[in-house]
């Protein structure tokens, strides 16, 4: 995701060239996009929901041993084996900071497809990252359950809002066992950071494997190596990003394809695009 204003990748190398080129990119991107959307932000009220047709999710995916359903963006629902899960699900009409009842910053495109009631009773909340477009802590805290175990990277567990059964903090190449599923983290060419403050929080992409399926959520990453080799993956969920000026943050379309070639993947599924405009 685009940071706040002021805010900076940390895994840009200092002695990078390009790296004032960039930065000069991403504050004129941030004026051209920011302001407008904090105005709207406070001068519009509270969006409501009650629009939307609520399709039951879970339910709709639970008859499968394999199924993936993406609701915008980088959010995606699961089934594996018989396991449900939820990846990085932001169900707001707006994503940013919260003051009092309303959100501060970006729009959607398009409305949320499902509410986050939809999501009750998740098994498995994978969260990849703290950008506002991946953790948005409105939807989390309608979806908090004793039924759902949270996975989340280093130093983010303090985001997770109250009321799920438990909040399991993983590092890069951490592993552990889920009623059956192995859950690997890989660590992406990203940062995690949540403000300009925080820059020490972690970054997660998740291997999820049973005895007859490999999932692959890489969450947002630029173009790496890091998942070429995997084998046998039955389905590869990368970001497709941003162009200008967020490449050297975001996959763009083309290096997507570039990576899915590089694993031995039977589908890809694009994600990360028209949901929030987050680059020029």
């Amino acid at each position: 995701m685009t940071p706040t204003p002021g805010e900076h990748p940390t895994r840009t190398e200092s002695n990078d060239p390009g790296k004032l080129s960039r930065t000069v990119k991403a504050v004129r991107s941030g004026f051209r996009r920011y302001p407008k959307a904090i105005y709207e932000s406070i001068r519009h009220t509270p969006d409501v929901r009650e629009d939307i047709d609520v399709p039951e999710t879970l339910l709709q995916l639970s008859p499968h041993e394999l199924a993936i359903m993406w609701l915008g963006h980088g959010s995606v629902a699961a089934q594996v084996h018989d396991i449900t899960i939820a990846v990085d699900p932001v169900l707001s009409r707006r994503i940013g900071m919260r003051m009092g009842n309303k959100t501060i910053g970006l729009p959607r495109l398009a409305p949320p497809p499902v509410p986050p009631s939809s999501l009750l009773g998740t098994d498995l909340l994978l969260i990849t990252h703290a950008h506002f477009d991946h953790l948005d802590r409105p939807t989390l805290s309608q979806m908090a359950s004793n039924e759902t175990r949270v996975i989340v990277p280093r130093k983010c567990r303090r985001l997770i809002p109250a009321g799920f059964a438990e909040v399991i903090e993983l590092g890069s190449n951490d592993s552990l066992e889920h009623k059956g599923l192995r859950i690997r983290t890989i660590e992406p060419n990203h940062w995690g950071a949540r403000s300009v403050f925080d820059r020490n929080r972690g970054v997660n992409a998740y291997l999820i494997e049973s005895d007859n399926q490999r999932v692959l959520f890489a969450g947002d990453t630029a173009h790496t190596e890091v998942f070429a080799g995997l084998t046998e993956i039955d389905i590869a969920v990368l970001g497709i990003g941003a162009y200008d000026p967020w490449e050297h943050m975001h996959a763009t379309p083309e290096q997507a394809w570039a990576m899915f070639k590089a694993i031995d993947a039977r589908y890809l599924l694009p994600v990360h695009h028209s949901t929030f405009e987050l680059s020029d």
